[in-house]
Order: structure tokens, then C-alpha cells, then sequence
């Protein structure tokens, strides 16, 4: 019995330090050079959804909610948005060739017709998030608008 003691005690401390280790946040504050609001139109709709359902993982400023300040979710969070970024970030979009600007467009449409984006994890906590049918329609013809206008360009 003491050892179980001593484990459950053992367990408490690693618990309690490993919430002073915390991830560097993701917000820059400020709209990027980079951003693609910069380089596109983006209706003030489509912006709106973007914001609500995709830029606390695809942008440089997320919004954080109260349980990411507790580990080890703040580490699970910090790896969904790196890897969020790594695959596309409307902050960086600008920065990107006119051809993977087009794939990241076709992505997006894709990803919304598989409903693989918003991820569900995500929409499991943020309600807000998930896209009604006319929410996808208009991304959907948002993205293919500017991807059709960049074949053009080729």
C-alpha cells in the first residue's frame, strides 16, 4: 500500500510540474505582408468562416481557449497547429508559387468535400466551427474563383 502511495504521489508532482513547460504561443498580433487577404479579395462571408473555422490552425494568431493552458493538452494542441501550418497558412500565402497557391486552393475544396476540414476534433469543442452547407458553398466557390483566375495566369 505505501508504494502505491508513493507512486500516486510521484505521479502528482510530474502532473504539477509539467504545466510550468508550456509551448510557445501562436500570435503574431498582426496581419501578415504574407496573408493572403493581401494578395486576394476575400469576401467579408468567407472571411468571417475562415476566421471562426480555420485560422486557429492555418494562421499565425490562434485563438487560445482555457484548456490550452493545461498540459498535456497545450502540447497536443501546439502539434495541431504546426502541423496545421506546415500543410497551409493564410498567413503565408502570398509567399507561396502560383502553383502551390492552386493546390492549396484545390485542397481546400477538397477537404471540405471529403468534410475532413474543419477537423471534427475541433468541432467537437468549437460549435462554431462547423460550416453549414451555404458556408461551404461559398468557400468552395471562393477558392475555385481564385484558383481559376491563377490558371489563368499560366
Amino acid at each position: 500500500m505505501k508504494r502505491v502511495k508513493i507512486i500516486i504521489l510521484v505521479l502528482f508532482i510530474i502532473i504539477i510540474a509539467i504545466q510550468f513547460i508550456q509551448p510557445a504561443r501562436n500570435q503574431s498580433g498582426q496581419v501578415n505582408q504574407n496573408s493572403i487577404t493581401k494578395i486576394y479579395s476575400v469576401p467579408k462571408k468567407v472571411q468571417m468562416i475562415l476566421s471562426v473555422a480555420c485560422y486557429d490552425c492555418h494562421s499565425n494568431n490562434t485563438r487560445y481557449p482555457w484548456y490550452a493552458n493545461i498540459q498535456p493538452g497545450s502540447w497536443w494542441m501546439a502539434s495541431h497547429i504546426k502541423e496545421g501550418k506546415n500543410g497551409l497558412n493564410f498567413d503565408e500565402f502570398a509567399s507561396y508559387s502560383n502553383r502551390r497557391q492552386q493546390s492549396k486552393l484545390k485542397s481546400i475544396v477538397n477537404s471540405i468535400n471529403n468534410g475532413t476540414m474543419p477537423l471534427s476534433s475541433y468541432t467537437l469543442i468549437h460549435k462554431e466551427a462547423i460550416l453549414s452547407k451555404e458556408d461551404k458553398m461559398s468557400i468552395k466557390n471562393w477558392a475555385n474563383t481564385i484558383k481559376d483566375s491563377l490558371e489563368l495566369r499560366n
